[in-house]
């Protein structure tokens, strides 16, 4: 089967639960020793192999056959038949021997004359039949219209006969090719999805936010068809998704000729409709009437288009398929094309739509015209406001190509680089900077917004070491003519930095605060940026406060100034431009500082103005921010859902770094050695790949974490150490000298623990927010012993004024295991209990049986989870455990419930941690009966 049907095979479940729960009679039905034959027919595309797919996870307690036609082996005779049988030819011997014959000559085994269909039809029955004695038997046959005619003869003969044995037969077969042989027996048609399952479904293919009037197109001319849905955004460059202002779909040659042969064969005045039509991207029919008085086109010249069933002119108008519309298009002569775009901008409202009639105005223009590139500019204005900045570059881009003079020239085609950028077109950006720079007419303003563009495209794509010193560049040839924004560079500069860690080419934190400092505030301003970048350069570099000299500086004396800026950034909302640009280092430096609760409002902010936006260069890291955030308030449930998002924006702009965090970042939690270093193996891909010494320090991190969770503290030690060469790079960093202390002090290593705590403490002592000196008071416990109980009891108080979930019931953890070595068992017990219940409820498998096993060293057995704590399933993880009761495997719950199988088997093993159970055959007397509604 093409890959791009197999990817769309699980999408295709959505809105599918009529067809489902079809299909899952028939398993009953065989289950229960009956045959159940059944036929999917469709389109191509429409989910067919979805559905088998379906058949084959929820055939639980069946035996399970299955094969797909394969159209190079069409005339091969009995090649598909032999597929299906070789499993069960071992029993060949027990047929009676006409057939035992009739099936060796069919698989070359022996020479002679052609086998009888109907003996080997009957073969196959008395294959079937035996099998079935040992348990029941489900045969799925996929592409059956790409059967062998010999194959698809046999199994439409044991289709029909077959009876009273438990044996499934479930073919799927396109239509408009479908095989006699199949005919006439039970079929389920399988149509489109409907129109909110369809939007649904084509959110999650699409690279960025669609025009409501586009997307609304798109799925009508689709008709629901999921392959269509995934594959046509999928297919376009992220500047494509334009609300209709880019380029047409490219299309298959094959497919496009076969459509401009049903074009060519219609009248000239039908042929020169249709390409109104298809100019035309909204199908608005109001619009296309009048274009066609203005080029005195007949009304009734549509109904030859219409009785061929290639448009429809109702409500909208659509094609029969979206690539006809782009083949009618694309093969129209250009001249031809301009009148239908002059046309349509002539009925165009400039009032109501002023948007679409610059763009047909555009499309309609040959040569260089200032007016119109002027008003694709004002255009693209209005986009950039609505977050539309795939539109935008499209209306630049186009500005461009209609401009003479070669400084404006230069301006646009960088404007629409910068565009293109936003949008996530990364190539396209780069292609355009070279036009701008070619067409010599960049300013000294112009020529370093293009540098500084050329690195946030190396650092955004991954090339993240390359883009330091390219950021630093940049921000030099912006001091002289634009010092605002040559701060703004150099906080991406600083971000950069970060992120390479210690793969830094042309230096680290260190290099960007040597160059960023002495800059003067905007207009002599001190706002949050500013703030903010001087407390990285005070921080980083040693330097004196804003607008000084002098002073050792350091975290010391940065983290101050940094916490003043958080401050400001959270109480005073920036312009969008703005906050894209300064939120991610805002929220990397309230980690860097203990600040939780502005790292908690502003990757919140961040997260939703990306979205707002449209920004796909952010959104990743935006969201990566935000599932850290909630992954230290103990929402691992929230944390898996952000990282399942992560993962589908990645998949759609090819960045598959950003991936790489949140699932390493949560898997060490769980306490499963294997997921986790699976985890760390596939991150460690991109490290190679980017450059990235922060992704190399999380993965650390996250050993560090997973081997104090099971009690290894040895190896939790080894796998801190690893950080410690690098502590400029805080953050991630900071956490893992935690992990190294408690390591270090439980195995024993009391010097390495104190070294551990002289590095910590100068950090949380200058920050001095409840999250820093709540967790220092825990380690410090680890250390000073004597005064350990009324550490610990400062850590709770503190952490409990925080979000901090996690480091709060690591300290009731701690308190407990303290108080039980100091023979307090029955103290000891509160808080252990409490560090298990809350490492359970949050999905912290690996603490919470940490703080079980120190639980039952105090005497106290383990509660057991009774249904009254079973009660404490989320109404999400309710669903989800009845659906995998019922026998749904990962991938179909994540279909029925519009998730990530990823996300689904997260919430499952929560369940299971909370019902005390390991398997999904424990689920049907472990699960409460609340769960079950």
């Amino acid at each position: 089967m093409p890959a791009h049907a197999l990817q769309a095979r699980r999408p295709a479940l959505r809105g599918r639960a009529a067809e489902s729960a079809t299909l899952d009679r028939a398993l009953a039905t065989v289950r229960a020793g009956r045959s159940a034959v059944l036929v999917l027919r469709g389109e191509a595309g429409i989910g067919k192999s979805a559905l088998i797919e379906h058949v084959a996870e929820r055939a639980t307690g069946c035996r399970v056959l299955r094969m797909a036609g394969i159209e190079s082996e069409m005339e091969l005779p009995f090649a598909s038949l032999h597929g299906l049988c070789a499993p069960l030819l071992g029993g060949i011997d027990a047929l009676p021997e006409p057939q035992r014959d009739a099936l060796a000559a069919a698989f070359g085994q022996r020479s002679g004359a052609s086998p009888d269909r109907l003996v080997l039809g009957l073969a196959l029955l008395g294959l079937l039949s035996m099998a079935a004695e040992q348990g029941p038997l489900v045969c799925l046959v996929d592409d059956a219209h790409w059967l062998d005619a010999s194959s698809a003869q046999v199994l439409g003969l044991v289709a029909r006969r077959i009876r009273d044995v438990p044996v499934g037969l479930l073919f799927a077969e396109r239509t408009g090719v479908e095989r006699d042989a199949l005919a006439g027996l039970p079929t389920l048609q399988v149509g489109g999805l409907g129109d909110a399952d369809a939007r649904a479904l084509l959110a999650t293919a699409a690279a960025c936010p669609l025009d409501e009037r586009i997307r609304d197109r798109i799925v009508a001319e689709t008709h629901g068809n999921p392959l269509a849905l995934l594959e046509l955004p999928r297919g376009l460059a992220a500047s494509a998704m334009d609300g209709g202002f880019g380029p047409g779909v490219p299309l298959p040659s094959r497919i496009e000729a076969s459509f401009r042969r049903q074009v060519g064969a219609l009248p000239p005045e039908t042929q020169r409709l249709l390409l109104v039509a298809a100019a035309e991207p909204i199908g608005d029919p109001t619009l296309l009437w009048r274009a066609l008085a203005e080029l005195e086109i007949p009304v009734d010249a549509a109904e030859p288009a219409e009785a061929g069933g290639l448009l429809q002119t109702g409500a909208r108008v659509t094609f029969r398929h979206p690539l006809l519309r782009s083949a009618v298009y694309r093969a129209a002569p250009p001249d031809r094309r301009r009148a239908a775009h002059r046309a349509l901008a002539d009925v165009t409202d400039p009032q109501v739509d002023p948007d679409r009639r610059a763009w047909h105005r555009a499309q309609a223009t040959l040569g260089p015209d200032e007016a119109v590139a002027e008003e694709l500019e004002r255009a693209a204005d209005r986009a950039q406001v609505r977050g539309g900045f795939p539109a935008a570059a499209a209306f630049l881009e186009r500005a461009t190509a209609l401009t003479l003079d070669p400084g404006r020239r230069a301006e646009r085609a960088l404007a629409s680089a910068q565009a293109k950028f936003a949008a996530g077109a990364f190539d396209d950006a780069i292609d355009l900077l070279g036009l701008a720079g070619s067409s010599g007419g960049l300013d000294p303003l112009g020529t370093a917004q293009a540098a500084l563009l050329r690195g946030q495209v190396a650092f955004v794509a991954g090339r993240i070491s390359d883009a330091v010193p390219l950021l630093i560049e940049a921000a030099e040839r912006l001091r002289p003519v634009d010092p605002a924004r040559a701060r703004d560079t150099y906080l991406e500069a600083f971000h950069a930095a970060f992120a390479a860690g210690r793969f830094r080419h042309g230096g680290g934190p260190r290099a960007v605060a040597v160059a960023a400092r002495g800059l003067p505030p905007a207009d002599g301003r001190v706002g949050p940026p500013e703030l903010l970048l001087d407390g990285m350069a005070v921080m980083h570099g040693g330097f004196g406060g804003l607008g000084g000299s002098g002073g050792l500086g350091g975290y010391v004396a940065g983290a101050p100034l940094v916490g003043t800026a958080l401050a400001g950034f959270r109480a005073q909302e920036l312009p969008l431009r703005q906050e894209l640009d300064w939120l991610p280092v805002a929220c990397r430096m309230a980690m860097n500082v203990f600040d939780f609760e502005s790292w908690d409002v502003l990757s919140a902010r961040l997260v939703e103005r990306s979205r707002e936006a449209g920004a796909i260069a952010v959104l990743p890291i935006a969201l990566v921010l935000r599932l850290l955030n909630r992954l230290f308030a103990g929402e691992f449930d929230v944390t898996a859902a952000l990282n399942a998002e992560v993962e589908a924006v990645s998949d759609a702009t090819g960045r598959r770094i950003m991936a790489s965090y949140g699932t390493v970042a949560l898997a060490p939690w769980s306490g499963r050695e294997q997921a986790t270093e699976a985890a760390i193996e596939l991150a460690r891909e991109q490290i190679v790949a980017h450059g990235s010494g922060q992704l190399l320090t999380t993965t650390q991190w996250a050993r560090a974490v997973l081997f104090n969770g099971l009690g290894r503290f040895e190896e939790a030690l080894e796998a801190a150490e690893q950080t410690r060469e690098y502590p400029e790079e805080l953050g991630l960093s900071t956490w893992a000298l935690v992990e190294l202390i408690e390591a270090a002090a439980l195995s024993g290593d009391e010097a390495r623990a104190a070294a551990g705590l002289a590095e910590l403490v100068p950090l949380t002592q200058a920050s001095g927010t409840d999250w820093a000196l709540g967790t220092e008071a825990r380690t410090r416990a680890l250390v000073e012993h004597d005064a350990a109980e009324g550490l610990l009891h400062e850590s709770l108080t503190r952490l409990r004024r925080t979000g901090m979930r996690v480091g709060l019931a690591r300290t009731h953890l701690h308190l407990g295991e303290w108080l039980r070595r100091e023979n307090r068992r029955l103290d000891a017990r509160e808080h252990l209990r409490t560090a298990q219940e809350m490492f359970a409820a949050m999905g912290g498998a690996a603490f919470a049986d940490r703080a079980g096993r120190s639980l039952l060293a105090t005497g106290e057995k383990a509660r057991r989870r009774t249904d009254d704590t079973r009660g404490e399933l989320t109404a999400q993880e309710a669903q989800i455990a009845e659906l995998a009761r019922q026998g749904l495997s990962n991938p179909e719950i994540g279909a029925r419930l519009f998730i990530s199988p990823r996300t689904a088997e997260y919430h499952l093993s929560k369940v299971f941690s909370k019902l005390e159970i390991t398997s999904r055959t424990q689920l049907e007397q472990a699960l409460p009966t609340a769960a079950r509604g």
